[in-house]
């Protein structure tokens, strides 16, 4: 029985022996870290709220088109496959002259044929008080006209560095015919 086990295994065996380096050996390419080298303290969770202004008209805008949707699609009236860049102002209170808080920066593109929802990929870059320097990124579906929509938080940078949570965003104010938007983001995340 035993010699039928090892039999079995022994394909296994030889294939791990040969796919990783030897006990002994030192990979150049791999280092052990220490328990603790970023002396992360205890995990605590914050929660911000600011004020995102996405400007697309106006002699100073904050959203360039970069890729438009196909001209054959006609049949779907939400515009799938636009892509916009942003490098947008977020603000304390949603007025535009607030005091600024930081940029987001990124960009969104028009990923559903149904429904006027976006793929959003952006970095929240703060530029003020203690985080200063410091981004939160986010990646995810925001399907416009829900009264809130949640997207992830899934890493950041600074003050954040191996963060994890989540944003909310509810529209504050939407042109329909500029397409200029403001949008309260509350964001719960947890960091060190």
């Amino acid at each position: 029985m035993m010699t039928k086990i090892l039999l079995c295994i022994r394909p296994f065996l030889t294939t791990f022996s040969q796919t990783f380096p030897a006990a002994g050996a030192d990979p150049t390419f791999l280092k052990s870290v220490k328990p603790n080298p970023m002396k992360l303290r205890t995990e605590k969770l914050s929660h911000f709220r600011f004020y995102w202004h996405d400007i697309i008209s106006g002699p100073n805008p904050t959203v360039v088109n970069i890729i438009q949707p196909p001209a054959n699609n006609k049949t779907t009236p939400t515009g799938f496959g636009m892509v916009n860049m942003i490098d947008d102002p977020l603000t304390e209170k949603p007025e535009a002259g607030s005091k600024l808080l930081g940029r987001a920066q990124g960009f969104y593109g028009q990923a559903s044929q149904g429904e006027i929802g976006l793929l959003m990929a952006m970095n929240f870059v703060f530029s003020t008080g203690k985080y200063n320097g410091s981004t939160l990124t986010v990646l995810g579906r925001n399907p416009v006209f829900h009264k809130v929509r949640e997207m992830p938080v899934i890493g950041g940078s600074g003050l954040f560095r191996f963060a994890r949570g989540y944003v909310q965003a509810s529209t504050h104010t939407l042109d329909m015919k500029t397409g200029d938007a403001v949008v309260e983001y509350n964001v719960h995340v947890l960091h060190y």
